[in-house]
């Protein structure tokens, strides 16, 4: 008898975006939904946790069908449903984790709690052939960090913002100018148009020992300009976004160059650079991590870019490789607001 196909169904809500994906053990997207709250959070410029929480109340059950639809499977066909349980907004995390549970309970599925951030570490994995060891850029709207990956579950971190994310620091940035939510995309059109030279901007923690990144001073130095400058033109916006871009890329070069010499010194035979989470987007962060990955005869790897941002693939697809593992919860586990990488333990 044939061996009956794994297919996890991964679950994400745990910021704006409501999310969801089919994948099954050979890295295939059967399906995969996701409904942006862009238009409900535009007018406040940042992601309000109560409008989030409610539209994913509003959206989860709806876009689950709509996935398995697309599928043209039903919940019989499942092996597993896998939600992210944490970390982020928790209003959004609960009502993905209590509708994941419910479909585990339901239809006697084993429930699978994600770590959102694991679920951005391996994406890339799904579509390049990567082994462990590697590392890993992590860097979004709530994170950024640096991470050696031995492993599902194993996680060394050597460095991490010791304020703001990059992420955050892109729309804060894009809020003072006045270009339009989401910021960060936003940013990195008008950083195109600009001069990069144009502004002379500080860049934090650079040849400081240690991986860590800062954030806050970058914004304070570009909120300092635009008050001496007063109303910016389209010009001199294109020229800021350029300028603080430039300084985010070149502080986290400066920071994989520390990170780079740790981790060839723990797995001197590894080859990967890894990057996962919105910021990956960023084509300016990208060609920067492909030419140190160069630079140290290294392979760069990226997910697809509708992999980069929140999305139920990730999920999906870190699902799959916890239940290859055995690794699986039960159903009382907690959604957790605060969830470092670091604790995950593949043993419990």
């Amino acid at each position: 008898m044939a061996k009956k196909k794994q297919i996890v169904l991964g679950i994400e809500s745990s910021c704006d975006e409501t999310a969801c994906a089919l994948v099954n053990e050979k890295g295939e997207v059967l399906a995969s939904v996701v409904w942006s709250q862009y238009d409900e959070h535009r007018r406040f410029g940042g992601v309000v946790p109560e409008i989030a929480a409610r539209a994913h109340l509003e959206k989860c059950d709806v876009l689950i069908r709509e996935c398995l639809d697309q599928a043209s499977l039903d919940f019989k066909d499942l092996t597993a449903v896998a939600v992210a349980a944490g970390p982020g907004l928790i209003g959004g995390v609960l009502v993905g984790v209590m509708t994941a549970k419910a479909i585990a309970f339901a239809h006697n599925l084993p429930f699978i709690a994600v770590n959102h951030l694991e679920g951005h570490a391996l994406v890339a994995r799904l579509s390049n052939s990567i082994s462990f060891p590697y590392l890993l850029l992590l860097t979004s709207g709530g994170h950024c960090q640096i991470l050696e990956v031995a492993g599902v579950g194993k996680y060394k971190k050597l460095g991490a913002t010791i304020d703001d994310s990059a992420g955050e620091a892109f729309d804060k940035v894009a809020k003072m100018l006045e270009i339009g939510y989401p910021g960060g995309p936003n940013l990195e059109k008008r950083a195109k148009l600009g001069n990069p030279k144009a502004f002379q901007l500080p860049i934090p923690m650079k040849g400081r020992a240690g991986c860590d990144f800062s954030f806050s001073g970058l914004k304070t130095a570009v909120r300092v300009q635009v008050e001496r400058i007063g109303a910016l033109s389209d010009a001199q916006k294109n020229d800021m976004c350029a300028s603080f871009q430039a300084a985010v890329v070149a502080q986290m070069r400066d920071r994989l160059e520390h990170a780079l010499k740790i981790f060839k010194k723990d797995f001197p035979k590894a080859k990967d650079l890894v990057v996962g989470g919105g910021v990956a987007a960023n084509g300016a962060v990208r060609q920067m991590l492909e030419e140190v990955a160069s630079k140290h005869k290294m392979v760069f790897s990226a997910p697809p870019i509708n992999y980069c941002t929140d999305n139920g693939v990730m999920i999906a697809w870190a699902g799959l490789e916890r239940l290859q593992l055995g690794l699986t919860d039960k159903l009382d586990f907690k959604a957790r607001p605060r969830w470092p990488l670091e604790d995950l333990d593949t043993n419990a």
